[in-house]
């Protein structure tokens, strides 16, 4: 182990409130916000055939599924505020855990805040097309900022119930297209013979590599319940089984819901969908012309209930690093009434709106592809590092299927990086950068707590 680790935190004054009902909702909110609903649209040029289509989502279940089986070990183990970042600061040293903080800050947890609050202000233009969307958009930071700052047990409310409506919505509009929406058209189009195009070979897989960027992120922030451990009851029980159950349900509803679209759109239907809004399109053929007023309702329950989430959780990483020494030292404090990190709070919301203003994140997002499954892929390799260096660590749970399932997960993704690598650089290293930029930045934050 590299660096000086810090096994146990300095004393955390956040208050334990969140059960497994409230960890679950956290997963299942966090990931479900308005991606399934349009990625089927470039899922579907990248692959040209329904099969592959299909397999880019079950490919990517599995493998999200095994990561957060792999994260229950360590969130077991280690169930503390900052989830992930912990678990990177122990198993390779602050560094790491800095790297994760950095990239987590400047790009990917407040670049996701703007960009589906955003999303939330464009449908919300279906029925007031007048609203200037930044100006709504932060409206939404701000507003979630402030209901998360009254207390946890208030941020988990708002998220129970949007992930409640939402989940309604997305299995409201699988059996519209399972069992009223049939089309014998788009079903002998998508299931006769090119189901799997020209048929499956490497460039196949190739593909399907390739095109899991979308899936991938439609189904990304299921590790925030991780942020949360240090307010979950039990969290060595309830964090692991949210984990789980939450990425599960997410996991195959969204299968469902493609499959859903197979049945009422032919793949072209699907592949040239005006600004790739594939939901709104199977809606319609459902639904008829009330389509876009009823899918921009379920879209901006989905993306108000997502951004809830991304708010909550993302706070408790930067509140984690400052109490390390590794981040602004007023973001460690503790409002003493409402037991949650109110300061950490308002820096993140700041800056997410800063992000909305510049209108830069879709690209900032697109950057850090890369990078954020370079975290995953580290974090599960420090599951091996962690049972080597401390065979001693008490492990409440084991990761289902180590070593095998984990190291699964490591080749497979670390061969979607190659992939991307090859055949998107414009995506892939600039994601790298932004991540580098960060190790200056940690030398120099640390030589500043040695002089002050």
């Amino acid at each position: 182990m590299t660096g000086k680790a810090i096994m146990n935190p300095p004393r955390e004054e956040l208050k334990k409130s969140l059960g497994l009902l409230d960890g679950t909702t956290l997963v299942m909110g966090s990931m479900i916000g308005s991606g399934v609903f349009i990625v089927a649209a470039d899922i579907s040029r990248q692959v040209g055939a329904p099969g592959p289509m299909l397999m880019t989502w079950v490919v990517t279940a599995l493998l999200t599924l095994i990561a957060a089986l792999s994260y229950g070990e360590l969130a077991a183990a280690m169930p503390h505020a900052g989830g992930q970042y912990v678990y990177l600061r122990e198993a390779f040293g602050p560094l790491f855990g800095f790297l994760f903080g950095w990239t987590m800050f400047l790009v990917i947890q407040t670049g996701t805040i703007a960009a589906v609050a955003v999303a939330f202000a464009k449908f919300l233009g279906v029925f007031a097309p007048g609203l200037p969307q930044q100006a709504v958009a932060i409206a939404v930071i701000v507003l979630l900022t402030f209901v998360n700052a009254q207390g946890v047990r208030a941020g988990a409310m708002v998220q129970n119930v949007f992930t409640f409506a939402k989940t309604a919505g997305l299995l409201g509009l699988v059996g519209a297209c399972i069992f009223f929406g049939r089309n014998e058209v788009a079903v002998a189009r998508n299931f006769g013979d090119q189901f799997w195009g020209a048929g499956v070979d490497w460039n196949t897989v190739r593909l399907i590599g390739v095109a899991m960027v979308g899936a991938l992120f439609s189904s990304d922030a299921w590790n925030s319940v991780t942020f949360t451990a240090g307010e979950m009851r039990n969290p060595s029980k309830t964090v692991p089984l949210s984990l789980t159950l939450g990425v599960t349900i997410v996991s195959v509803i969204y299968l469902a819901c493609n499959y859903g679209y197979l049945l009422v759109l032919p793949l072209e239907a699907i592949q040239s969908a005006p600004a790739d809004r594939v939901g709104t399109e199977a809606a319609r053929a459902v639904f008829g012309s009330s389509a876009v007023q009823l899918m921009a309702v379920a879209i901006m329950v989905s993306t108000f209930g997502c951004v809830n989430g991304l708010i909550l959780a993302g706070a408790r990483v930067y509140y984690a690093m400052a109490l390390d020494g590794l981040f602004f030292k007023q973001v460690a404090k503790v409002d003493p009434v409402r037991h949650t990190p109110v300061t950490s709070l308002v820096v993140q919301g700041v800056w997410a709106c800063a992000l909305t203003l510049t209108g830069t994140y879709s690209d900032l997002l697109d950057y850090v592809i890369f990078a954020v499954l370079l975290f995953y892929i580290l974090t599960i390799a420090g599951l091996f590092v962690l049972r080597r260096t401390r065979p001693g660590m008490e492990r409440p749970y084991r990761a289902i299927g180590y070593p095998v399932l984990p190291a699964l997960y490591i080749l497979v993704a670390g061969s979607i990086e190659i992939l991307l690598l090859l055949y998107k650089p414009n995506y892939t290293w600039p994601g790298l950068i932004i991540v580098m930029l960060g190790v200056p930045v940690y030398f120099m934050w640390r030589k500043r707590e040695v002089t002050t």
